[in-house]
């Protein structure tokens, strides 16, 4: 085939401008694809109905593509959303005249479903990236649902973002990579705390925690607030910021405001792209209380600037916290233990040199260069 074109789908991709940024590890994995590549093909189908704002765009030589279909949360369209989801991929494909010689779909469900059904109907290969946190994996490992083991059984590769779930999959697939998640260098750069907090407009006379994700019960932040009430007993010079949005955040607004930490715990929304990187230099620490993940990017993206992380044993995490030089590891879901993690790494000197050398391994360029490697060893056996 002369077409050295990629087509990708997912489930989620961010938007031209960033306001929707869910995918962002897609897009930023793509950066460094693309080099590869001729044209990157791009097809997150969604529902009528839903993230109307999101648009067709292009950069680059990477082309996106939003199309829509009919889906209501009923039975019937249930069971039909891996078919209109396929039909959707199809109608752009044929209108579009897109012409591709590798298929990389991101999720099993419905993305790698309707590409495995797309790759036959090509005649090219497929290869299935499976993000899903551990739950959502662990269901779908024991879920019995034949078009979730179909796609794995008839992928040509499937990639897992970490190694203890690699080993499941191979009872369906025996070409199945470990390949972790990554972050951008370009876009994290490293520079002074001080100047970083200055730009921020938050104190340089206190020790300050920075966490990160979407406002959901799985990620645990209920966790850290209540370990916030546990550390102030033993020094207050302390201040917990919470970057994100999501369903629990009046919630949580109301748990701070029950323990008294306003002080202590601040919610910041939303976290621009472009302060992500001063809000990961102006921290001492980075805290992720998750109770479930799969390899969460914003790991990667602490490490990235040199900053300790302390997490919880979850999904891939302890795969790359694999020393205490980078960061130190809790019990998800217990805010006695997560609290004695954080004072024990506040009082800790730090080699953040050391931290950010460990990092330039899972750099997306270095991780691209692994994921291009799968696609040629199955393209020269194809």
């Amino acid at each position: 085939m002369d077409e050295n074109n990629l087509l990708v789908i997912t489930n989620i991709f961010p938007n031209e401008d960033g306001s929707y940024y869910q995918g962002v590890f897609v897009k930023e994995q793509i950066k460094f694809l693309k080099d590869y590549f001729d044209n990157v093909y791009v097809i997150s189908p969604w529902p009528y109905g839903y993230k109307m704002f999101l648009k067709n765009y292009s950069y680059e030589n990477v082309y996106v593509y939003y199309p829509r279909f009919i889906h209501f949360p009923i039975g019937y369209f249930r069971r039909r959303l891996g078919e209109n989801y396929y039909k959707a991929i199809l109608k752009v494909i044929k209108r579009e005249n897109l012409k591709f010689k590798i298929v990389h779909a991101h999720f099993t469900w419905p993305s790698g479903y309707s590409s495995v059904k797309i790759s036959k109907k090509f005649k090219v290969p497929i290869i299935i990236t499976v993000h899903e946190n551990q739950e959502w994996f662990l269901r779908e490992y024991k879920s019995n649902n034949r078009k979730i083991y179909w796609s794995w059984r008839n992928a040509d590769a499937l990639i897992r973002v970490n190694k203890k779930d690699a080993i499941l999959l191979k009872q369906f697939n025996q070409n199945v990579y470990s390949i972790p998640n990554g972050f951008s260098s370009d876009r994290l750069v490293t520079f002074p705390k001080e100047k970083a907090r200055k730009e921020l407009g938050i104190p340089t006379d206190l020790k300050i925690i920075f966490s990160l994700g979407n406002l959901i019960e799985r990620k645990g932040f209920q966790y850290l607030i209540e370990a916030m009430k546990i550390i102030i007993k033993q020094r207050n010079d302390i201040l917990c910021f919470i970057g994100g949005d999501g369903p629990l955040k009046k919630k949580l607004q109301k748990q701070i405001r029950k323990l008294n930490l306003q002080e202590h715990v601040k919610l910041l929304g939303p976290i621009p792209d472009d302060k992500l990187a001063l809000w990961m230099n102006a921290a001492d620490l980075f805290v992720l209380p998750s109770l479930s993940e799969g390899n969460p990017t914003v790991m990667f993206e602490a490490l990235g600037v040199g900053l300790p992380f302390v997490g919880t044993k979850v999904g891939g995490v302890p795969e790359i916290i694999t020393s205490e030089d980078y960061g130190l590891l809790c019990e998800p879901a217990n805010p006695q233990d997560l609290a004695e993690k954080i004072l024990t790494a506040l009082n800790k000197e730090w080699n953040r040199e050391k931290i950010r050398k460990y990092a330039e391994q899972f750099d997306w360029k270095n991780i691209a260069k692994q994921i291009f490697k799968v696609y040629e060893d199955i393209l020269s056996k194809y």
